[in-house]
């Protein structure tokens, strides 16, 4: 049996794109069928400048004017707007990669983001690649800027995700509902007394978990000063991420109460502190969504990022899996709320569990492998198809 060569593409802007590309790895590598699978970021191929437009700037509006990401997102949620001088400008900063990707010649290519996903695209369009080309979102929303001329498979996060795309006019056959990929130790249950005891909490208390993300954003400290004014008693895990100031700050606001705070900085075990927790506050970023609804955890929202995160927003809260914090005075009565009712937590956190989907990444991998099996050709989308697609889209 010939062994499949798998090329896994993701960008760092942000950390979603790289996780699902790491948990798509991981799965790759452990089945037999693939013989070798390699995952880079993209960004890696290119210079410091293009790297700071595509990363550091996410970053940095993300923590100092996230409206404006919103205006981004909504202003080129149009299909093609702008697709050939955005993607011309990726080729022209992007030659090494290219390079890479021609030179490895593998028969699958997996993009968890758009950037790479159009290069792959015009490769093959030109004729300067054979391989499988498929594209993984990362949010629960499809934007605009997910489409490609040129592909074998989307695979999305949600049933309302695959309709959208059928009605702007994709085949329904190309488009997979696997959910967003996860590591798959998330889907592995734990022993929630002996973890939380494990780290110095009470089994028995109802037990949270604040998360300021990877990259520290959002206003940590002042979450962890309201939740000092809980009716209930509680115990709060607060991972800080990478950043050692906001561990700094958190700690200072937990003050003379830190015994109600288990305060972390980064952590790489969140799969236990998601299984042992009884609520999750935070971002809802597609893979920490999804992260939190394979362990059945349901969600307190607070500023979610304009655009795709007050998507999936919108979807957590739809399917009754999350209440959403408009205002930080709020999230002490909101979660008072919630612990207070038991049987609302409890049916929240069944609706968390039917949203999961911790077999993502699986679902993948074998869906890839049987289409190479089956010899799926490409699709491309002919102008007029494109033309469609766009009035299709068309708000006004």
């Amino acid at each position: 049996m010939e062994k499949r060569r798998v090329l896994i593409l993701s960008t760092s802007a942000g950390t979603g794109h790289v996780r699902a590309a790491q948990a798509l790895e991981k799965e790759f590598a452990r089945d037999p069928r693939v013989g070798r699978v390699i995952h880079e970021d993209a960004l890696k191929f290119t210079n410091k400048l293009f790297r700071e437009f595509y990363s550091t700037l996410y970053l940095k509006l993300a923590r100092s004017a996230p409206e404006v990401l919103g205006w981004v997102y909504k202003a080129s949620d149009e299909p093609w707007k702008g697709e050939a001088a955005r993607e011309q400008l990726d080729r022209l900063n992007l030659p090494k990669l290219i390079k890479f990707i021609r030179d490895f010649d593998p028969d699958l290519t997996v993009c968890t983001h758009f950037m790479p996903a159009g290069i792959v695209s015009h490769l093959l369009e030109k004729e300067k690649l054979l391989t499988h080309h498929s594209i993984v979102v990362t949010d629960y929303d499809c934007h605009a800027m997910w489409l490609s001329r040129l592909f074998h498979r989307y695979f999305v996060a949600l049933d309302e995700t695959k309709a959208h795309l059928e009605a702007l006019g994709l085949p329904p056959e190309r488009i997979t509902v696997s959910g967003i990929p996860i590591d798959p130790v998330f889907a592995a249950p734990v022993d929630r007394r002996a973890v939380r005891a494990a780290y110095g909490l009470d089994p028995d208390r109802p037990t949270m978990l604040l998360s300021a993300g990877a990259l520290g954003l959002g206003p940590t400290e002042l979450m962890v000063e309201r939740l000092k004014l809980l009716q209930n008693e509680t115990q709060t895990i607060v991972t800080c991420g990478r950043s050692e100031e906001v561990k700094q700050r958190v700690t200072q606001a937990a003050g003379a109460e830190n015994r109600k705070f288990l305060i972390l900085g980064y952590s790489d075990r969140m799969q236990e502190l998601m299984h042992i927790s009884d609520l999750f506050i935070g971002k809802p970023g597609g893979l920490t969504t999804s992260e939190a609804m394979a362990c059945g955890l349901p969600m307190v929202i607070f500023s979610p990022i304009p655009g795709q995160e007050e998507r999936n927003s919108d979807h957590l809260l739809e399917e009754g899996a999350a209440v959403r914090c408009n205002e930080l005075t709020t999230m002490p009565f909101k979660i008072d709320r919630l612990l207070d009712h038991p049987e609302r937590l409890a049916a929240m956190r069944r609706n968390a569990l039917a949203l999961g989907r911790p077999g993502a990444a699986r679902t993948v991998v074998d869906t890839l492998l049987d289409d190479l099996e089956n010899g799926l050709p490409p699709l491309a989308l002919e102008v007029e198809q494109r033309q469609a697609i766009g009035l299709a889209a068309a708000r006004e």
